[in-house]
């Protein structure tokens, strides 16, 4: 909803934080990387979020789940497996954070060189 210069109400705009936990999250949008190219398997987001926990790997899937964000799908297989996918909110998300990645990625040797001048200069 909208107030009637157009702008958000207060309400919805304090609510936003309920996204930004999802984007600001450590983990949530290295997940949600992971994902753009279809399912993948609980293992293999383990073998490619460098540095995630198994438990913190489960906890951040679910709280995507949660937030519909994405599906986890049970394969009866032998032996089962699980895969989990990006809902089309998911993908959005995707999209609206792909430059926020490729910022970081393009940018990650100046913020080391950074924080070795500042780390430097404040012993």
């Amino acid at each position: 909803m909208t107030t009637q210069d157009g702008g958000p109400r207060r309400e919805d705009a304090c609510r936003t934080r309920v996204v930004l936990d999802i984007v600001g999250d450590k983990w949530s949008l290295l997940i949600v990387r992971q994902l753009r190219h279809g399912p993948r398997r609980f293992t293999e987001l383990k073998r490619d979020v460098d540095g995630i926990s198994q438990r913190m790997l489960t906890v951040t899937l679910r709280s995507l789940e949660r937030d519909g964000i994405l599906t986890r799908t049970v394969h009866n297989v032998m032996p089962p497996h699980v895969s989990y996918a990006l809902t089309p909110m998911g993908r959005t998300l995707r999209e609206a954070a792909a430059p926020l990645l490729e910022w970081s990625v393009a940018h990650l040797a100046a913020i080391d060189t950074a924080r070795a001048d500042y780390d430097a200069r404040h012993p």
